[in-house]
């Protein structure tokens, strides 16, 4: 059964959250404290961590960087009433799978949590995806090319995936917030274009190239 960790200081939302996973199947536990959340979050016992920013002796931008500092490679999903795109990217950067905020509905964070779980279970099908000079480990979150080797965020990684997927293919905007985030993000939202000058950043300007009124294309 898989276990799921709840980091979330009101008692009100971590109850809900709780009974509904455990009716959809899942074992859960909830922690209170950020400290306990990340104490928690390195046992290896549990397969996912559902996350609150504001929380008190460490805030979840503290505990998600502590264990992405470790080695941790557990699937984060923030959950929070700081919804501004600063504070989204700051989150995804950070390490965090994905960003849901509050207010929410149950059946959108189940959806999201069974959508993380689903593509860590097919990703160990294939670790590492090639295209050309460029290699993508997916469990390591590098990315490696004739110029070295890159860490990059598990947003980043997400988003090389999608684009070595679909090679000489063009992409629109739409197409990568669907994809790559999982659910259907504001169409307005110009964070594609952020990641997207994050990889280029690393991988090389050269390697993305924009198709005008279209989208984005991995050379």
């Amino acid at each position: 059964m898989p276990s799921i960790l709840i980091a979330d200081d009101e008692a009100r939302i971590s109850g809900f959250i709780d009974k509904g996973l455990r009716a959809a199947g899942f074992a859960t536990q909830v922690a209170t404290t950020g400290t306990d959340a990340l104490s928690l979050a390195l046992t290896g016992e549990f397969d996912l961590l559902v996350l609150d920013v504001n929380m008190p002796g460490l805030d979840g931008f503290e505990v998600l960087e502590q264990l992405r500092g470790s080695g941790s490679r557990l699937p984060v999903i923030m959950l929070t009433a700081r919804v501004e795109l600063e504070d989204t990217v700051a989150g995804l950067e950070g390490g965090a799978d994905d960003y849901l905020g509050k207010p929410f509905r149950f059946d959108e964070l189940l959806a999201r949590i069974r959508l993380r779980m689903r593509r860590d279970d097919e990703g160990g099908a294939q670790t590492v995806l090639q295209h050309r000079d460029l290699a993508l480990d997916v469990r390591m979150r590098t990315a490696s090319t004739d110029d070295g080797t890159v860490e990059l965020s598990s947003r980043e990684v997400a988003l090389a995936e999608e684009l070595i997927r679909h090679a000489g293919q063009v992409l629109s905007r739409e197409q990568l917030l669907s994809r790559v985030w999982g659910y259907d993000f504001d169409p307005g939202s110009n964070v594609a274009d952020v990641y997207i000058g994050y990889l280029r950043q690393k991988l090389g300007s050269e390697r993305i190239e924009t198709v005008r009124g279209a989208g984005y294309r991995l050379r």
